[in-house]
């Protein structure tokens, strides 16, 4: 996700998440339809086409991320107003060198925001 998104600093990129028991397993990058660097959008098609490759592989899905290249990395009211997976975990990246917190991750839940800590697998 970091990787991507440093790829890309001025333009928001996005993607899936999953993997097994809220352990990350697997990442599938998609493409945003909006071409923003304060916006993104995952077509309906590829997410169904993303959702499925992630069943097929016997994974569950986790997460959604995406960047923020010009804005700290904590939802925007978009990002709240736009949660559409209350089960999933948020994850927004910052591909800023000095951000503090280059990887977040949030529970977006009716409106309300709740950071999650998270961990790095050795």
């Amino acid at each position: 996700m970091l990787n991507a998104a440093n790829a890309e600093p001025n333009r928001e990129v996005c993607g899936l998440l999953a993997g097994h028991n809220g352990t990350i397993s697997k990442v599938f990058a998609a493409h945003n339809a909006l071409a923003s660097d304060a916006r993104y959008e995952i077509d309906p098609p590829e997410i169904l086409k993303l959702i499925r490759e992630i069943r097929a592989q016997n994974l569950e899905f986790l997460g959604i991320y995406h960047s923020h290249p010009n804005s700290d990395n904590a939802p925007s009211p978009t990002d709240v107003e736009r949660a559409y997976y209350p089960e999933a975990v948020y994850f927004i990246i910052s591909p800023k060198p000095d951000a503090p917190k280059p990887i977040r991750a949030f529970r977006i839940q009716d409106g309300n925001v709740t950071e999650l800590t998270t961990e790095e697998a050795s």
